[in-house]
């Protein structure tokens, strides 16, 4: 790993590098396989106008909380940062109604620099109350997504309410993947819960999973991915993967489809 200061310049040079053409000027194609984060965040920064990622940090046993819901400490600094980095090179960071309630996340950029993506909320039946801390910060745009006819209070003041079609299941995922985009947040980070996570998973809305693992075994916690799998393992899902190391965790980053580079 370069130095701290060779770290900040290289991610100065990541975040302005969304073209090949821009990734050449900036010195990031010649012996980028050499530089930890440039192996890692290049092809991300490189995926286009749209794509979408999802992360999630979970034990060896594939918890990402204990059974009462702690999930504060599940992986490390270095997760924590890569997160946040995941963040930053995103339009827009999505998570579930569950998340909201349990943790009230922030879902801005603080470990690194960068610029706080919109955040938004998947809450079809209008749950999440007024003082949850994205609709009280006013840190980046908050868009609260419910459903065509749930009744919600006056929106929060630092909070878009956007209606879409809801069934018995929640949101279809392919019909908010387009309605960002046709806001202009084609670059998603879909960071949580599990289940969110599956169903995006499920649907097959996700062009990459970001997935570290820590060597802690959890017990009868809250599982991490839930979805229903095949018969037999010779059919299972079994995309490329490449490994990084944070810490003492282990940084699996898995490619679900292969976009073209704009």
């Amino acid at each position: 790993m370069t130095s701290g200061t060779d770290d900040d310049l290289t991610w100065s040079r990541l975040l302005r590098a969304r073209t090949p053409a821009a990734a050449s000027r900036l010195g990031l194609l010649d012996g980028s396989g050499e530089d930890a984060l440039t192996s890692l965040y290049l092809p991300l920064a490189l995926a286009g106008q749209r794509h979408v990622i999802a992360q999630l940090g979970q034990s060896l046993d594939g918890c990402i909380a204990s059974r009462t819901g702690d999930g504060a400490c599940v992986t490390g600094r270095e997760d924590h940062v890569h997160l946040h980095r995941l963040r930053a090179l995103s339009d827009a960071v999505v998570v579930g109604v569950s998340t909201v309630l349990a943790d009230d996340p922030r879902l801005t950029v603080r470990h690194v620099p960068g610029r706080n993506p919109v955040r938004v909320v998947l809450d079809p039946r209008g749950r999440v109350p007024r003082d949850r801390t994205i609709f009280q910060d006013g840190a980046a745009p908050t868009l609260w997504l419910v459903g065509e006819r749930t009744r919600v209070p006056a929106p929060p003041r630092h909070a878009e309410v956007v209606r879409l079609p809801c069934g018995q299941d929640g949101f279809a995922e392919a019909c908010v993947v387009e309605e960002l985009a046709d806001r202009g947040l084609g670059r998603l980070l879909v960071e949580g819960g599990g289940v969110t996570v599956s169903r995006f998973l499920a649907a097959g809305a996700l062009d990459r999973l970001y997935l570290t693992v820590t060597p802690m075994i959890v017990g009868d916690g809250r599982p991490g991915l839930q979805l229903r799998g095949p018969d037999r393992l010779h059919d299972a899902l079994r995309p490329p993967s490449r490994r990084f190391p944070l810490g003492d965790d282990v940084l699996f980053e898995l490619t679900l489809r292969r976009p073209g580079l704009e």
